[in-house]
């Protein structure tokens, strides 16, 4: 199965653009569903969006739709979260996570491989 490396969170003001990135390791990335989640403190983890593993397919949550984009690039093993008009509450640590139980999945019980996490903070 492959392993997944968060890179490119930080400190942004609010907003402001952030993408983060997700390296996967391991062979058939292309058939893993991917997808980005968000974990603020004392908060549960929040299925944020998803990427079919052919990049046809996209679910954003209502709370990022409009702002968020996903995408990846299967020959680079890699999926993107570009992350526009950032706001306060944005704030949290995003993790990359996969599946490939199917090809594609927006349901959050699905994933069940994950990266470390990587912080993203907007400030005022």
């Amino acid at each position: 199965q492959v392993q997944l490396v968060e890179s490119g969170g930080g400190l942004v003001q609010a907003g402001g653009s952030l993408r983060v990135s997700c390296a996967a390791s391991g062979r058939s990335f292309s058939s893993y569903s991917m997808a980005w989640f968000r974990q603020a403190p004392g908060e549960e983890r929040e299925l944020l969006a998803a990427i079919a593993g052919n990049g046809g397919r996209t679910y954003y949550s209502d709370s990022v739709k409009g702002r968020f984009t996903i995408s990846r690039d299967n020959a680079e093993n890699t999926v993107y979260l570009r992350m526009n008009t950032l706001k306060l509450e944005d704030t949290a640590v995003y993790y990359c996570a996969a599946t490939s139980r199917y090809s594609y999945s927006a349901y959050s019980g699905d994933y069940d491989i994950w990266g470390q996490g990587t912080q993203v903070t907007v400030s005022s």
